[in-house]
């Protein structure tokens, strides 16, 4: 059974770091396309980061650019998502996803199949 599980949120302070993980089970990442994505209360699903199989195409909401890092270690099964200089504004719960094929639609949440449970991120002070 195809599974992703998300890892390493918590409560971090405004400027501060946090590296979460996606690890996959019962399939090989490095056919799938992967992505970040995070919600807040209230707020639509909205996508983060997207990484290509080899890793050669990354994309980033504009949002993160230049404070969130996605990267990939397929011989691990892992995704990463390191994210520094955090805002309060980056608080929501984040969620890895999968799929195959090729789409331009690469940070829209319909375009993905397969989904983590999730990892709350709360950044305050």
């Amino acid at each position: 059974q195809l599974q992703l599980a998300e890892s390493g949120g918590g409560l971090v302070q405004p400027g501060g770091s946090l590296r979460l993980s996606c690890a996959a089970s019962g399939f090989t990442l490095d056919s799938y396309v992967l992505a970040w994505f995070r919600q807040a209360p209230g707020k639509e699903r909205e996508g983060v980061a997207f990484i290509s199989r080899g890793g050669g195409i990354i994309e980033y909401e504009d949002s993160v650019k230049g404070r969130f890092i996605v990267s990939r270690d397929n011989p691990k099964n892992t995704v990463y998502l390191q994210m520094n200089s955090l805002k309060p504004e980056d608080t929501a719960i984040y969620y890895c996803a999968a799929r195959q094929g090729y789409s331009s639609a690469r940070l829209s949440p319909t375009m993905y199949n397969y989904w983590g449970q999730g990892t709350q991120v709360t950044v305050s002070s």
